[in-house]
């Protein structure tokens, strides 16, 4: 399947730009995240005094990760499967991303870089990090108007991986409304619960986002392997619409009751619970499409979706074993996120073709996802188990208070997860760069 078939040059090159930037923010993330998880692994924390430090790199390796790398492959969906037309639009838009992103990354070396350690969207209470955010929000802002006016499916119901596209960029959207609005009428308050309020309904928005966007990006793989949707156009269809739903209830929630205000904030939280259950017949379809690809020889895509589907049933199921505020609360998180990072790893890995790049190939490029993968998963055992014995979350350093052995196994377990995984982005990296800086005719 060549999903950029119909498409002219102007997609092509606005993707092949927004690849780029997620790359480089999946680059600046992983080097932080280096850091994070030699200040956190028994015995090597005590020799890497960064526990100064690992807040506010926390802060920015977070912000890279899930703010930055996932808008970024959106849009290269959103370029993927748009058509033509407004690219100033999205020009203008990388351009202001490419650079908040370039000025985010530097933002923890500089003087005052407080950090905040909120939930979604944490942040540096510091100039240069908060112009970072104004000047990416503005870039992806551009980036999903231009997605509302150019991937709206035609026709209605007879191209679902177009839809979903567009659902994804209708949740964008409220994403983006929900933090304007929130920004300006919550008071300023303490700091922390500032920004926790500031974000929330937002980023609880942005979940539905990721994943009607991996879905999209599952079904993508599958068909560029040979392997059909294993449901009609019209189901599929209406399966995006079922599992957007939910996105009904964000502007009713802001309307009705004050962001700020303690049941506005339980509200989302129950969306969670509720709405994402509207989810499980896409998710089912995936899951019938990765079977259909038993007998399809190995490839760099391949990989990507088994390992993605794991990674995010773990993620699903971790989710409803948090009790209290601990490390399984990361863990949970870790394995979600990371289903959507691999889903758009592999999607990649499909569109590199299609973009006039080479095809990976090679026992690097079939094995990335899987090194990757696995490391997420015993580092997300890791944090399980610890949190099962108390140990809390958003700490370092001598602050974990490791003082059982049940404890430093598990954190033990994260931090050869963590470093596993770091190979495993790298291994990505190597694998994208080697396809892009040789560009085939």
């Amino acid at each position: 399947m060549h999903i950029l078939a119909d498409a002219g040059e102007a997609p092509r090159k606005l993707a092949r730009a927004w690849l780029w930037l997620g790359l480089m923010a999946l680059i600046g993330s992983g080097l932080l995240a280096i850091l994070l998880v030699l200040s956190r692994t028994p015995g090597i924390q005590d020799v890497f005094p960064l526990k100064d430090f690992f807040r506010a790199a926390l802060v920015v390796h977070v912000d890279l990760s899930l703010a930055i790398r996932f808008m970024a492959f959106a849009a290269v969906i959103w370029s993927a499967f748009g058509r033509g037309g407004f690219a100033w639009l999205g020009w203008t838009g990388f351009a202001l991303a490419a650079l908040g992103t370039a000025v985010m990354t530097v933002s923890p070396f500089l003087p005052g870089a407080d950090p905040v350690l909120n939930n979604y969207i944490p942040v540096l209470q510091q100039p240069v990090f908060y112009a970072s955010l104004w000047i990416c929000g503005a870039g992806f802002a551009l980036a999903v108007l231009r997605a509302l006016l150019t991937t709206w499916p035609r026709p209605f119901f007879g191209a679902p991986l177009q839809l979903g596209a567009f659902l994804g960029a209708v949740a964008a959207f409220l994403a983006l409304a929900a933090f304007l609005w929130s920004w300006l009428v919550v008071p300023r308050v303490e700091e922390k619960i500032y920004f926790e309020v500031l974000f929330w309904g937002g980023g609880h928005t942005l979940q539905f986002q990721h994943s009607l966007l991996m879905v999209v990006a599952w079904l993508s793989i599958a068909a560029g392997l040979g392997r059909a949707a294993p449901a009609s156009p019209r189901a599929l269809s209406a399966m995006f619409w079922i599992a957007a739903l939910p996105l009904l209830v964000v502007p009713a929630i802001y309307f009705t009751i004050p962001a700020g205000e303690l049941p506005h904030m339980e509200l989302f939280a129950k969306l969670m619970i509720w709405g994402h259950p509207y989810m499980a017949p896409l998710i089912l379809v995936g899951l019938f499409a990765l079977l259909s690809m038993r007998d399809v020889p190995p490839s760099a895509a391949k990989s990507a979706f088994v390992a993605s589907f794991a990674l995010f049933a773990v993620g699903g199921v971790l989710a409803y074993m948090i009790q209290g505020v601990n490390v399984v609360i990361p863990a949970h998180y870790h394995g979600s996120t990371v289903g959507v990072t691999l889903a758009f790893m592999g999607l990649a890995y499909v569109l590199l073709p299609q973009l006039g790049f080479g095809t990976p190939e090679g026992r690097m490029a079939r094995w990335q996802a899987y090194v990757y993968g696995g490391g997420q998963l015993i580092h997300i055992l890791g944090l399980a188990w610890s949190g099962g014995y108390g140990v809390q979350r958003k700490v370092a350093g001598a602050d974990q208070a490791l003082t059982t052995l049940p404890q430093k196994i598990g954190m033990g377990m994260m931090g050869l997860g963590g470093l596993i995984a770091v190979i495993g982005g790298i291994m990505f990296v190597l694998v994208l760069l080697k396809v892009m800086l040789q560009r085939r005719v």
